[in-house]
């Protein structure tokens, strides 16, 4: 995989990530509010996009020996689009750590000559990324909070072991910002700082830049220069919102990992994450890998459309769901809602784990039934489970059929409830253990 070259500083809003995955300084942006046309384009323009730069993604993902072997057979000519790359196995965190535990530093997912960086998350999970202006892609979620050329960023994201602090600071370089490297902690010191070098704008968890203004507020600190603010890594509560707003702070959100970068990003429309245009998201229901419609809510699983450190499917964990239509702010790639919990929902029930994936087998072996869910609960000290599942029928034979699909697939005894259509919350939850803590 090689590395991503350096290119010329283009004026403000001029960067925009090309077809394949690559840095591109030719897409300016039609309006101050957009980062580039790559975030108005057309549905016919995306879907070429997503043609050309998805084949390419593949094929340079097989040339590591891990995806060689994960999708042996596979011709990346014919991953052209959704419907082709849902076929494709979902690579999960698991995989990365088993392989790079098997086969060290990055389990064959990448080598390390072309790389400028290794960082550590916990698992542990080994990542690098390759050099260039915004490896990340967060400068254009930068812009959309409000980050313009020449504004300070005031940047307390870590820089230590984790890539969390280097994927703002590249962000807003390739923005042409300077940045104050604060890092987590030592609040009175960081509050400080901001009185002093009067950054335009944060970068940090949601409720660190409240901690920030109310210490310096306490000490009797201008932190009035503080107009924009860029959350991610933790719940931004509508109370933080409130806070902000009432102090005239503009303050957006988006959802990145370690290992994709930037997913998506909030606008001013604040309606909904915007897909980064160097990624595709998928939502699948949790134990099954199967695409849902816009509106269920399910995992979600994010390709990340580079030529130099791609992931094919990668399962971020997370819970969310596609919206309809496009943005009010007028770009038009994918919405999702935000974070809405985690998929990981297995359960300890008498001694063995329950999953997702054993609930999707009992279902799949009863084809045309609705949403179904298993509740594990606890009555006179012992655990029970009891299976919900959408549908208009009252067919004794069904209750039984799934009984024994349910012994048989999870060894263990479990009742089993029909429920009318509609019945189970739109929430993602396949398990839900309501046994006290």
């Amino acid at each position: 995989m090689t590395p991503a070259t350096e290119k010329p500083s283009p004026p403000a809003g001029g960067r925009g990530l090309g077809e394949g995955g690559h840095e591109d300084y030719t897409h300016p942006s039609r309006s101050p509010d957009h980062y580039d046309t790559l975030e108005t384009k057309t549905a016919d323009e995306r879907g070429a996009s997503i043609a050309h730069a998805l084949p390419r993604a593949v094929a340079a993902a097989m040339r590591e020996s891990a995806y060689a072997t994960m999708f042996a057979g596979v011709d990346p000519k014919a991953i052209t689009g959704l419907a082709a790359l849902a076929h494709l196995p979902v690579t999960r965190k698991s995989d990365l750590i088993a392989r790079q535990a098997e086969h060290p530093p990055l389990g064959g997912f990448a080598g390390l000559d072309n790389l400028a960086r290794v960082f550590a998350s916990p698992g542990p999970i080994y990542e690098g990324h390759a050099d260039g202006p915004d490896p990340y892609r967060f400068a254009r979620a930068l812009h959309a909070s409000g980050l313009r050329r020449g504004m300070l960023l005031h940047n307390s994201f870590a820089y230590h072991f984790t890539p969390a602090g280097f994927m703002l600071d590249f962000g807003a370089r390739a923005l042409g910002c300077p940045v104050f490297p604060a890092g987590p902690g030592n609040t009175e010191a960081q509050a400080r700082a901001a009185a002093h070098l009067r950054p335009a704008c944060y970068a940090g968890t949601p409720d660190f830049l409240k901690t920030i203004l109310e210490t310096g507020e306490g000490l009797g600190l201008d932190l009035s220069s503080i107009k924009h603010g860029h959350v991610t890594g933790g719940a931004y509560l509508p109370a933080l919102r409130t806070f902000y707003a009432d102090r005239g702070i503009t303050v957006l959100q988006s959802y990145g990992t370690a290992d994709l970068g930037l997913v998506a990003y909030e606008s001013e429309a604040r309606d909904g994450l915007i897909a980064d245009e160097g990624v595709l998201i998928e939502i699948l229901r949790p134990g099954t890998g199967d695409p849902l419609p816009e509106g269920e809510v399910g995992e979600v699983v994010v390709t990340l459309l580079s030529d130099n450190a791609p992931l094919i499917r990668f399962a971020t964990g997370d819970l969310s769901a596609l919206m309809p239509g496009a943005s009010p702010c007028g770009r038009t790639n994918t919405r999702i809602r935000g974070w809405m919990g985690r998929a990981d929902q297995a359960a300890k029930v008498r001694g063995m784990f329950v999953r997702p994936e054993q609930v999707a087998e009992v279902m799949r072996a009863h084809p045309g039934l609705g949403r179904a869910r298993l509740v594990i609960g606890q009555q006179d000290g012992r655990d029970t489970m009891t299976l919900r599942v959408e549908t208009p029928t009252r067919d004794a034979a069904l209750v039984e059929s799934l009984s024994r699909a349910i012994q048989g697939v999870m060894r263990l005894r479990g009742e089993v409830r029909l429920e009318e259509p509609g019945a189970l919350p739109n929430d993602g939850k396949v398990i839900e253990d309501t046994r006290p803590a």
